[in-house]
């Protein structure tokens, strides 16, 4: 397992982005840009959380999911991940993967876990989706599976926000 995922001074809203690739620093820096986007937000509004730790390079998801599963506090508030990885550094729209905060073992229940990923394991999501996502599946509103059978229906298999567009 990796080092454990520093995420001091989270709020109970804000989402939890790790950099897993660290061979563009230029395309880190938009991701980042991207991310503090808040256009037409109100102050206040939960800022990710990010992971810029190269302890972290090459991280898979099992290895990130392990990492959360091993903390009891993001364990408890966690459902949803997102990786700044290799394909997101390498797309134009720096699209992060989103994945569930913990693994089937965890879940303990075969049927939940299977039904939550219904529409698959991951899926990627643009800057302005991390945080709809996050805060949907942190209230309950939603579930994994609405956003992945979002992303899934998109030509490109990228969520985009329901409530806001970007590219």
């Amino acid at each position: 397992m990796k080092a454990p995922l520093d995420v001091g001074g989270r709020g109970e809203f804000d989402a939890v982005v790790v950099r897993t690739d660290y061979e563009d620093e230029q395309a880190w820096q938009a991701v980042k840009v991207a991310l503090a986007e808040r256009l037409g937000e109100p102050h206040g509004t939960p800022t990710p959380c990010l992971v810029d730790d190269p302890a972290w390079a090459g991280a898979s998801v099992c290895d990130v999911q392990a990492a959360i599963e091993a903390d009891a506090q993001l364990h408890e508030e966690l459902s949803v991940v997102f990786l700044a990885d290799r394909t997101t550094m390498r797309g134009g729209h720096h699209a992060l993967l989103a994945v569930p905060a913990f693994t089937r073992e965890a879940l303990k229940d075969d049927g939940a876990y299977e039904e939550m990923v219904e529409f698959g394991h991951e899926f990627r999501t643009v800057s302005t989706g991390v945080q709809e996502i996050h805060t949907n599946l942190a209230l309950a509103h939603m579930d994994f599976q609405d956003f992945a059978a979002a992303a899934q229906a998109d030509p490109s298999g990228v969520f985009r926000s329901w409530w806001r567009r970007q590219g």
